[in-house]
């Protein structure tokens, strides 16, 4: 197996990918974190990898201090993510959250490197981009999400027939079934109390509102070269079957397992070999119900809005992800309210500047342009 950099290794992803990499003595190469010092000073002692980078430049000072008994080499920074990330010989596990995943992946996919990309607003936000250097590089994008990766599985034997339809199922949330009146004084903790999932809490609340959907049906029309109309969303309220596909002759071929998100990370790792997992097998005999329903885009109107993004192309995926990132962080911080959330997605298509083929820059000032747009809707500061 390929040696493994692992950019955010402190998060949920993160650290089950380090689950993944002690059961099989998979070697690290690289280790970064976000601003998580304490929890990635251990890691580095544990998994002695050859580099630890962290992204907030004001704590490289801190983390050299703890790693001075060491040999790991400390940088910081994007510079040093993207540092890393071009490692030659490496899969590159992306478990970066936000469009702070997108310049290590290009540096990655540049450098030679599969990447092994948990970080789906790569591709939401940047698609054209990153599969144009996929293309010329030549390595392989292995999905992580567990909708994608499912996907991914099911056409492992397609033996070249066309799919007709993805079938991109999702659990619905902790909301499932209310409407606008029942969700109006939502709190925090009531939205990252997922029935099924145990994530970390920017995507928790995307699965509170549908966007994490959104982007998930973004991103399949990037890895799989889908039509945003041969994607169907379906609740599938256990989280058993991961995703689907539908081919030509109605045949579907789905795939199914346990709600552990090990499972589709020991994939992209060992891809194409399967190995023994720490994850818990799935038994049909302690299954009671398959339960299926429609998500109401009237209700999560975050799903609509991604849906009108992706049609519409250009950057405006990337500014209804960006204006997520910071609607979703202003609500974690107690700043707006839960619907809050969607109507800024919804407003910022319309708001901010559309550009029909960004470049990376235009994509950066997107993001900033959609920051500054939900900061001023709800008149606070960064």
């Amino acid at each position: 197996m390929d040696k493994i950099v692992l950019l955010g290794s402190t998060g949920s992803i993160g650290k089950q990918t380090l689950d993944v990499c002690r059961a099989h003595n998979i070697v690290i190469k690289a280790l970064s974190a976000n601003s998580d010092v304490e929890t990635l000073e251990a890691q580095a002692r544990e998994f002695l990898p050859e580099y630890a980078v962290i992204a907030d430049e004001t704590l490289v000072k801190d983390l050299k201090t703890r790693l001075a008994d060491t040999e790991i080499k400390v940088h910081g920074g994007e510079k040093g993510l993207c540092e890393i990330a071009a490692l030659p010989g490496c899969r590159v596990v992306n478990a970066i959250v936000g469009m702070a995943g997108l310049v290590p992946t290009l540096s990655a996919i540049r450098a030679g490197n599969d990447v092994a990309l948990a970080n789906k607003e790569t591709l939401v936000t940047g698609g054209k981009l990153v599969m144009d250097a996929v293309e010329r590089s030549g390595v392989k994008l292995l999905p992580v999400d567990s909708e994608h990766s499912a996907i991914f599985q099911c056409l492992q034997g397609a033996a070249g027939n066309k799919f007709s339809k993805i079938i991109l199922t999702a659990s619905g949330g902790p909301f499932y079934g209310k409407n606008l009146g029942e969700l109006a004084g939502v709190t925090k903790e009531q939205a990252l109390a997922h029935p099924n999932w145990a994530m970390g809490e920017k995507i928790t609340i995307d699965s509170a509102t549908l966007m994490n959907k959104g982007l998930e049906l973004i991103e399949a029309v990037w890895l799989f070269g889908a039509e945003p109309s041969q994607i169907q969303i379906v609740v599938q309220r256990e989280s058993v079957i991961h995703s689907a596909v539908e081919f030509e002759d109605g045949a579907i071929i789905a795939q199914l397992g346990s709600a552990d998100m090990r499972l589709p990370i020991q994939y992209a790792l060992t891809y194409p070999e399967r190995l023994d997992c720490p994850a818990k097998k799935l038994s049909f005999e302690d299954l009671s119900a398959l339960t299926f329903g429609t998500p109401d885009e009237k209700t999560f109107v975050c799903l609509a809005a991604a849906k009108r993004a992706i049609e519409k192309g250009g950057n405006a995926p990337c500014i209804i992800n960006c204006a997520n990132e910071t609607a979703v962080r202003l609500f974690l911080d107690g700043r707006i309210r839960f619907l809050d959330i969607g109507d800024a997605v919804e407003e910022s298509l319309s708001e901010v500047k559309f550009i029909a083929n960004p470049t990376l820059y235009e994509l950066l000032d997107t993001q900033k342009s959609a920051e500054k747009f939900v900061l001023t809707k709800f008149g606070l500061s960064k």
